[in-house]
């Protein structure tokens, strides 16, 4: 059994981030089906904001999302992945397809998203919650060369 000391339910989050009052919390969310250089590179960008959580996309919100064959890698795994990593603080894992409801409960100082992401592009229903919580919006770089995707699409190849 995997044991994941960074992994917490929404409710534990809070209450460890309102113990955090001092510090930036950062927040950022998504799926991580396949771990890559891609996401440590982003996830190591927006740790440079404050204190980095991850909201994870669970494994009925990847499916909503992606379709019926995803995720390749389910919830709780992904999340021991990310926990593996020095610069994530804390995760917690969400069912909807949408991030607005956590939002407004977690209440982050900043919201870090890729930069294939604006204001304009971001969710409605979450850039309002974003905006009734008052969190600072950050983007940062990406590498295109790397994506979830893209290790499907070489994966399938070299299997044909």
């Amino acid at each position: 059994m995997l044991v994941n000391l960074k992994l917490f339910s929404l409710k534990e989050a809070v209450t460890i981030r309102n113990r955090h009052q001092d510090r930036k919390i950062v927040l950022t969310n998504g799926c991580f089906d396949l771990l890559h250089v891609g996401h440590i590179f982003s996830l190591q960008q927006a740790a440079q904001f404050g204190e980095l959580w991850v909201a994870l996309n669970g494994d009925e919100s990847i499916r909503q999302l992606k379709g019926p064959s995803r995720p390749i890698v389910g919830e709780r795994e992904r999340a021991y992945m990310l926990a593996a990593l020095e610069c994530v603080a804390g995760i917690f894992i969400f069912a909807n397809r949408h991030l607005n409801r956590e939002l407004e409960i977690f209440r982050p100082d900043i919201y870090v998203k890729s930069a294939d992401y604006s204001l304009e592009t971001l969710d409605p229903e979450e850039r309002f919650a974003l905006e009734k919580i008052d969190a600072e919006v950050k983007f940062v770089q990406i590498i295109h060369e790397f994506s979830t995707s893209l290790l499907i699409d070489k994966i399938k190849n070299h299997i044909i």
